[in-house]
C-alpha cells in the first residue's frame, strides 16, 4: 500500500515537474518578444493643442486624440478613488496581477468560452501601451508578465498616472482631464461625486454607456460605481444616496473653435502653427498658443462690419428666400435639415407658414439637443410688413418694384433668416452678397487685436483680410506723399492740380482724372492734395519723384513685394491685402519703425517651455537679482527705422486733415485725434478706409468677391468710414484722448492753406516743418507743364509702357 502510494506520489511529482517545466518554458517563450516596458518612462502621449485669446479664454482646441495630460498630483482624490472602485480596488496592494481574476479568465478560455476581463489597472496599462486589443490567452499571458515587470520598475502612482491619462472614455476624449471637459464642461477639480463616478464607469465600454444612446445603462453603471465607492469607504452613505438621486447631468462642451466671432482669426492662427511646426505637432504636440486676440474688440469688429454689409445689401433690396421646402405635418424636421450660419447667432432660420397683406407667420428652426438630435420645440413667430420694409425694393431678379403687402414678398414654404426683436416678433434678414474685411492692430507691437475676414465663416472660409488681393485705391496715396516728404518736399510744397496727358506707348495718351470729373483746383499744397484725394496732383508728384522711389517705399512699408513702376500704381492700382495696408499705416502711427503683424504672442510646448515669442525686444536689466533703487529697465527696440519720425508725423498731421476737412469728415464725430485716408477704386468696385490713433490702427474694405461696381457715389468715405466709426466708438470708449506726439526739433509755422507761404489770420493752418525747411519765400509750383513750375518730365519708353499696362488706379 505504501509502495503504491509512493509510486503514485512519484508520478504526481514528475507530472508536476513536467507541467511546471512546460509552464516555465511557455512563459519564457512568451517573454522573448515582449515589448520594452521601459519606454513608459519616456511616455509622451498625443496631447491637445489649445489656442487662447489674450485674456486667457480658450479659442480653439486641435487634436487627433483629445487629451490633456495631468500629473498624478493634479488629479483629485475623488477621481482616483472612483476609478479604483470601478476598476481595481486592490491596486495599491497587489503585485500587478489579480491571480483569482486571471485564473477565472483562463478557465473560461480553456472551456471554449470568450476571453474574460479581470485585468488590473497595471494590466490595462500594459495592454493599452504595449500590446494589442486581441482577445486571446497568449495576449493575456504577455499582459501578466509585463504587468509584473512594470510594477517592479515604476511606482504605483506613476502607473495610475499613465492609466488615467491614456484611457479612451468616449466623446473623442482620452484621459480624465479631457473627459471631464467633454462630458461636463468643467475641470476635474470641480467634479461632483456622481460625475466622477460616471467617468469611472466608462473605461470598459464607453459606447455602451453613452448618455444619449443608452441613458438607462449609463445611469445603472454610474450608480454601481457610486455603491462601490461607498463600500470601499471613499464616500459616506449619505453622499452615496445624494449622488445616486442626481441625473447624469451631461453638458458636453464643443470641440474645435469656441469664439464664433473669431473663426477667421482662429483659422489664421492654425495655419501659422502648421507652417511653423507642422500638422503632427499641432494635432499631437500639446502646445499652448497665446494669441493676440482681444475678445471684446473682436466682437465689436465683427458686429460693425456685419452691420455695414447688411445695411449696404438691404439697400439693394430682396433677392428671395434662401430655399423653399415642402411643409408637411412636421415642418420643424424638414427645416432642421437646412444648414444655418452657425457663426451668426443673432439670426435664425425660419420657414414661412402663411402670409397675408400685413404680416407673415413663421416657424423657427428647432434647436439641437446636447446629443445633436433635433429638439422637440416648434416655436412660431410673426414677421410684420414694417419689419421687411426694405424687401419691398427689388425683386428676385433685381428689378425695381414696390411690394405693398407681405404676401407679395414671402410665400408659404420660403426658408428665410430672421432676427429677434421682442417677444415673438422678428425682422427679415438676408446674407449679403457684398463682402469685406477688417483688421485692427497695435501699431507699436504689430499685435493684431481683431480680424474679420468676411460676413460669415460658415458661409465662406476665404479670409478676405489676409487672402483677398484688392486695389487699395487712394488709401495708397499716403505712401506716395511720405516718399515725397522724405525726399525734400514739405506739406506746404505746391503741386499743380491740372489735367495731364501722358503718352501710353501705343499712340494714345493716358489722361487720369480727379474723382467724379470734379475738374482741377490749380496749384495746391501737398496737404490739400491728400485731404481732397486729388488724383492729378498725385500723378504729377509721382512723375516728379519717379516711380522707382514710390515702388521702393511701397516695398519698405510692406504693402507690395514688387510694385510695378507704372504711374497708375501711384493711385493704388496694384493689389494688396487689408493686413498689409494696416501694417503700413502702423509704421506711420508708431514713428516710422518697421512692423511685423502677428496673431500670436507666445507658443509653449507641452512642458510649458516657450518656443516662440513675438516680442523680441531686449531688456538686459529686466532680470536683476534684487531691487536697489535702480532705474526702471528700458526695452531696447532695434527694429528698422523705415521712415523718418518727422516724416511720419508730417504725414500723420496731413491725414488728420483728411478727417477734419477732407474726404472722411464722418470720422470727426469720434472727437479724438485720428488720422486716416479713404480709398475708392475705379468704378467704385472697392471702398476703403484706414485710420489710426496713436495706439490703434484699423483698416477695412467693402467689395464683391468678383469685383463689381458698388454703385455710383459709393465711396470709401461713404461706405467704409462709417463702419470704422462704429467700431472705434467702442474701441476708444473710456480711454483718454491722446494727441500725436510732435518729434523734437520740428518747427510749427502758420501758413496760408492755399499757397503754402507763411501767413497769419484767416485761411491759415499750422504746419510742421523739419529742421532746415519751412514755407517757401516765393511762390513755386511743382509739376506744372508751363511757366511758373518745373519743366515737364521726359517720358521714357519704360514709363510709356507702364501707362499702357497699368490700370487707371484708385480714385478717392
Amino acid at each position: 500500500m505504501f509502495r503504491l502510494l509512493g509510486y503514485l506520489f512519484g508520478i504526481a511529482c514528475v507530472g508536476f515537474i513536467l507541467v511546471a517545466g512546460g509552464v516555465v518554458a511557455y512563459v519564457q517563450s512568451m517573454s522573448r518578444d515582449l515589448p520594452d516596458y521601459q519606454v513608459l518612462a519616456d511616455y509622451q502621449p498625443e496631447v491637445t493643442t489649445r489656442i487662447h485669446a489674450s485674456d486667457g479664454s480658450i479659442m480653439a482646441e486641435y487634436a487627433k486624440e483629445r487629451r490633456l495630460f495631468l500629473p498624478i498630483q493634479a488629479i483629485p482624490a475623488l477621481v482616483k478613488n472612483a476609478y479604483l472602485s470601478a476598476e481595481d480596488k486592490n491596486f495599491y496592494t497587489h503585485p500587478g496581477v489579480d491571480v483569482q481574476g486571471l485564473g477565472r479568465a483562463v478557465m473560461v478560455q480553456l472551456k471554449g468560452g470568450p476571453m474574460q476581463g479581470g485585468s488590473t489597472i497595471t494590466q490595462q496599462v500594459a495592454k493599452n501601451f504595449l500590446l494589442t486589443n486581441e482577445r486571446s490567452l497568449e495576449r493575456k499571458v504577455k499582459e501578466a508578465i509585463l504587468s509584473l515587470r512594470i510594477e517592479q520598475a515604476y511606482s504605483k502612482d506613476k502607473i495610475l498616472e499613465l492609466y488615467l491619462n491614456e484611457i479612451y472614455l468616449g466623446f473623442g476624449s482620452y484621459g480624465v482631464a479631457a473627459a471631464s471637459l467633454a462630458y461636463f464642461d468643467k475641470s476635474v477639480n470641480d467634479l461632483e461625486v456622481q460625475e466622477a463616478a460616471y467617468l469611472a464607469a466608462l473605461p470598459k465600454a464607453p459606447e455602451n454607456y453613452n448618455p444619449f444612446r443608452n441613458p438607462e445603462r449609463a445611469l445603472e453603471r454610474r450608480n454601481w460605481v457610486i455603491e462601490q465607492m461607498h463600500q470601499n469607504g471613499f464616500i459616506t452613505a449619505e453622499q452615496a444616496g445624494e449622488a445616486r438621486a442626481k441625473p447624469l447631468g451631461i453638458k458636453p462642451n464643443r470641440s474645435g473653435t469656441y469664439i464664433a466671432d473669431a473663426e477667421y482669426f482662429t483659422e489664421e492662427v492654425r495655419r501659422e502653427i502648421i507652417q511653423r511646426y507642422g500638422v503632427k505637432e499641432l494635432y499631437e504636440g500639446g502646445m499652448t498658443v497665446r494669441s493676440t486676440l482681444d475678445p471684446k474688440l473682436q466682437t465689436e469688429a465683427r458686429r460693425a462690419l456685419h452691420d455695414g454689409l447688411v445695411d449696404y445689401d438691404q439697400a439693394r433690396g430682396w433677392r428671395g428666400p434662401a430655399k423653399r421646402i415642402e411643409i408637411g405635418s412636421d415642418w420643424g424636421r424638414t427645416l432642421g435639415d437646412v444648414p444655418a450660419l452657425a457663426d451668426v447667432p443673432e439670426w435664425r432660420l425660419a420657414v414661412v407658414l402663411d402670409a397675408d397683406a400685413g404680416s407673415a407667420r413663421i416657424g423657427l428652426q428647432p434647436t439641437r439637443l446636447a446629443s445633436g438630435a433635433l429638439g422637440p420645440d416648434r416655436d412660431v413667430g410673426t414677421l410684420a410688413l414694417a419689419d421687411m420694409k426694405w424687401a419691398q425694393r427689388m425683386d428676385v431678379e433685381g428689378r425695381p418694384r414696390s411690394a405693398r403687402s407681405a404676401d407679395q414678398i414671402l410665400q408659404r414654404g420660403d426658408v428665410i433668416y430672421v432676427e429677434k426683436k421682442e417677444g415673438a416678433t422678428y425682422r427679415l434678414r438676408q446674407p449679403p452678397k457684398v463682402q469685406g474685411a477688417l483688421v485692427s492692430m497695435d501699431p507699436h507691437t504689430g499685435r493684431v487685436l481683431a480680424l474679420v475676414g468676411g460676413f460669415s465663416y460658415s458661409q465662406s472660409e476665404f479670409n478676405r483680410a489676409t487672402q483677398a488681393m484688392r486695389q487699395p485705391g487712394s488709401s495708397f496715396k499716403p505712401i506716395v506723399y511720405a516718399a515725397a516728404l522724405d525726399s525734400g518736399y514739405t506739406p506746404a510744397s505746391v503741386i499743380m492740380d491740372a489735367p495731364i496727358s501722358i503718352p501710353d506707348g501705343n499712340g494714345g495718351v493716358w489722361e487720369p482724372k480727379n474723382y467724379g470729373d470734379e475738374g482741377s483746383g490749380g496749384p495746391s499744397t501737398l496737404r490739400r492734395g491728400i485731404e481732397q484725394s486729388r488724383n492729378l496732383m498725385t500723378v504729377r508728384l509721382a512723375r516728379d519723384m519717379g516711380m522707382k522711389l514710390v515702388a521702393e517705399y511701397a516695398q519698405r512699408f510692406g504693402i507690395y513685394d514688387h510694385l510695378a513702376q507704372y504711374l497708375p500704381m501711384a493711385l493704388g492700382a496694384g493689389e494688396t491685402t487689408v493686413m498689409r495696408m494696416v501694417s503700413a499705416y502702423s509704421v506711420m502711427a508708431n514713428g516710422g519703425r518697421s512692423i511685423e503683424p502677428s496673431l500670436i504672442d507666445r507658443v509653449q510646448d507641452r512642458y510649458g517651455r516657450t518656443i516662440y515669442k513675438h516680442d523680441n525686444r531686449k531688456c538686459d536689466a529686466c532680470n536683476a537679482p534684487s531691487w536697489s533703487d535702480q532705474a526702471e529697465p528700458e526695452l531696447i527696440d532695434d527694429r528698422e527705422q523705415v521712415l523718418d519720425p518727422m516724416t511720419a508725423y508730417q504725414i500723420t498731421s496731413m491725414m488728420e486733415g483728411v478727417v477734419q476737412r477732407g474726404t472722411a469728415t464722418v470720422v470727426k464725430q469720434l472727437g479724438v485725434p485720428i488720422a486716416g485716408k479713404t480709398g475708392t477704386t475705379n468704378d467704385e468696385k472697392d471702398a476703403w478706409f484706414v485710420g489710426y490713433t496713436p495706439d490703434l490702427v484699423t483698416g477695412l474694405y467693402l467689395g464683391y468677391d468678383s469685383p463689381t461696381p458698388l454703385g455710383k457715389g459709393q465711396t470709401g468715405g461713404g461706405l467704409a468710414a462709417p463702419i470704422f466709426v462704429d467700431f472705434m466708438k467702442v474701441a476708444l470708449a473710456g480711454k483718454p484722448a491722446v494727441d500725436f506726439k510732435v518729434p523734437d526739433g520740428m518747427t510749427l509755422v502758420s501758413i496760408n492753406r492755399k499757397n503754402g507761404m507763411a501767413a497769419e489770420g484767416e485761411g491759415t493752418i499750422v504746419e510742421a516743418f523739419k529742421p532746415g525747411t519751412g514755407p517757401a519765400d516765393s511762390y513755386q509750383v511743382i509739376g506744372g507743364d508751363q511757366g511758373g513750375g518745373s519743366a515737364p518730365a521726359v517720358i521714357s519708353q519704360q514709363t510709356q509702357d507702364a501707362i499702357s499696362q497699368g490700370d487707371a488706379g484708385g480714385l478717392f
